[in-house]
């Protein structure tokens, strides 16, 4: 598939733009999409004319992370791929120079909680809920997931979601400094997410991005640095002798 296909834009004036996530049913993480991700953050963010983006879902959920049944045949090149996505693909959000809001509509699980946790501002529906299953699926975390993780995520959070794998729902998550705003009804959500990034497309956006890489940029070293000697290419792949299992058992 191509990005137009997995990737549309909604212009909402003043130089909003919204990019809706639309890989049916539930944006299941592919290294593809992931990449083609990246490829369209990178995009906005050197477009002058966007002063914030919004990463939005028409289905369901918000993410659900990786197709399980796909996964758990992933060969060592297949592996490779989709560690190379999950990196580069977040490394993009969170580095990129323009504020970026996640209006979250439902469960963002696994790799898909990073679209949230590597954007700027978080806005939520109460009913939506958030989680790092990879523990519970036989995976740890590619560099770039993880550094994001450990910047982004206070310890005793990171303990709770990282080592149990069990989700929060949208109130614990905000107690955690996941989320920012809880909207109760669905319809609510869009609005808010395009006040909160008008919000933020009234600050002076090279002042911005520079405070942006202040905060970020130890962090985006260490990626960029991890990725550029292997880190997207292990010779043991990601998987080990325990995740196939733990993937069918998750799957029921």
């Amino acid at each position: 598939m191509t990005s137009s296909e997995w990737l549309s834009r909604r212009h909402h004036g003043d130089g909003i733009i919204e990019l809706q996530l639309g890989r049916a049913p539930v944006n299941a993480l592919s290294s593809d999409f992931l990449l083609d991700f990246a490829a369209e953050i990178k995009q906005l963010g050197q477009d002058t004319s966007v002063r914030a983006i919004i990463l939005s879902s028409p289905f369901k959920a918000f993410s659900a992370g990786l197709d399980l049944k796909e996964a758990q045949e992933f060969d060592l090149e297949q592996q490779h791929a989709i560690v190379r996505g999950l990196n580069e693909g977040f490394l993009a959000l969170y580095a990129c120079p323009k504020p970026t809001v996640a209006a979250v509509n439902g469960a963002a699980i696994a790799g898909g909680l990073f679209f949230v946790l590597a954007s700027d501002l978080r806005v939520a529906v109460s009913k939506a809920s958030f989680g790092l299953a990879e523990v519970r699926v036989g995976a740890d975390f590619p560099v770039g997931p993880l550094e994001i993780a450990r910047a982004t995520l206070d310890s005793n959070t990171q303990r709770r979601l990282m080592l149990t794998g069990q989700p929060i729902g949208a109130v614990a998550a905000r107690n955690a400094n996941i989320v920012d705003i809880i909207t109760e009804d669905v319809d609510e959500l869009m609005p808010r997410a395009q006040i909160e990034a008008r919000k933020l497309a009234e600050l002076p956006p090279l002042t911005f991005a520079s405070v942006k890489q202040q905060l970020r940029g130890d962090t985006i070293a260490m990626i960029e640095s991890a990725i550029s000697t292997g880190g997207n290419s292990s010779l043991d792949g990601w998987f080990n002798s325990e995740t196939k299992l733990a993937m069918q058992r998750m799957l029921g």
